[in-house]
């Protein structure tokens, strides 16, 4: 008989506070379960989590193949597009080494690959399944996460000109963990692409019952803001040195480049009672549309 995976209690990951006030109306979409705003820097986070293996099993056999997946879905083969496109228009990735943490179906390698450019591409991805498509477009790549990854002594001397962390940093045990290992596996100067949904103190670009789920809540442990988003970053030595325009396109994209560890943290709080205010206003708008759920 399978033990019931263990949970644990997490303050909030971007300034390590024990403030987190309950965001009431997202419990109408999680079957009761609450996410949380940080009540100091008003980051939005699941308090509630498993182990990094527990997560990225959930995603592996659970979630990702059947229910998300980048195969044949239009959707998901443009916001990969746009980060390519980004990354192309902001950064010279002349013979520069690529790894994408999440590599998920390999299309983001895939496509910065087609542009001839790159030096190599490397991907890090959890999902026996995804790993077997990486490999039969000939990707080189690394069964398992960030940490096995950073562990794995065959690796240890293996660095990178450009790490990409696409929908993947929302979806972990610990954003702050995964963007420092980001850090560890980057030569100097290196840089960063982070991509996520931009959903949070911008305009409503979806219903509620369309953002949030009946998933474990720790399948989606953190709900970037810019502001919160250039915070992780720079909390991990990352200096935001460009952005899209997230208020009015569905992706949040910053790129970073890699500093000397342990300068001082510039913090971009979020007013907690805004986004409290926010999910609310949200919450009100859905209402509208619930004749629309499927």
């Amino acid at each position: 008989m399978k033990n019931d995976p263990v949970y644990n209690i997490y303050s909030c990951d971007l300034c390590d506070n024990d403030k987190p006030v309950e965001i009431e109306c997202t419990k109408l979409y999680t079957d009761g379960n609450p996410i949380h705003v940080c009540g100091n820097c008003g980051f939005v986070y699941v308090r509630k989590r498993r182990s990094s293996n527990e997560i990225a099993r959930m995603w592996s056999e659970e979630i990702y193949g059947d229910i998300y997946t980048a195969v044949n879905n239009p959707a998901m083969i443009s916001r990969q597009t746009f980060v390519t496109r980004f990354l192309l228009n902001e950064v010279n990735i002349n013979n520069k080494t690529i790894c994408d943490i999440g590599a998920g179906e390999g299309l983001f390698l895939k496509q910065v690959l087609s542009f001839k450019k790159a030096k190599d591409v490397f991907g890090i991805e959890p999902s026996k399944k995804n790993c077997k498509l990486l490999k039969d477009q000939n990707i080189s790549h690394f069964n398992g996460t960030i940490e096995e990854y950073l562990n794995n002594k065959e690796y240890k001397d293996k660095k990178f000109d450009i790490v990409s962390i696409m929908w993947t940093l929302e979806n972990c045990l610990s954003c702050i963990d995964m963007l420092r290992g980001a850090y560890d596996i980057l030569n100097e100067n290196g840089k960063i692409i982070v991509a996520t949904g931009s959903r949070i103190l911008v305009p409503f670009k979806k219903p509620l019952f369309l953002y949030l789920s009946k998933n474990p809540l720790d399948s989606h442990s953190f709900r970037f803001s810019f502001n919160s988003l250039k915070t992780a970053l720079a909390k991990t030595s990352f200096e935001t040195i460009k952005h899209n325009r997230y208020i009015d396109n569905d992706i949040l994209c910053i790129i970073a480049q890699k500093k000397e560890r342990n300068k001082e943290i510039v913090f971009e709080n979020d007013n907690p009672n805004k986004v409290l205010d926010f999910f609310n206003r949200w919450h009100q708008d859905t209402l509208n549309y619930l004749d629309h759920k499927v």
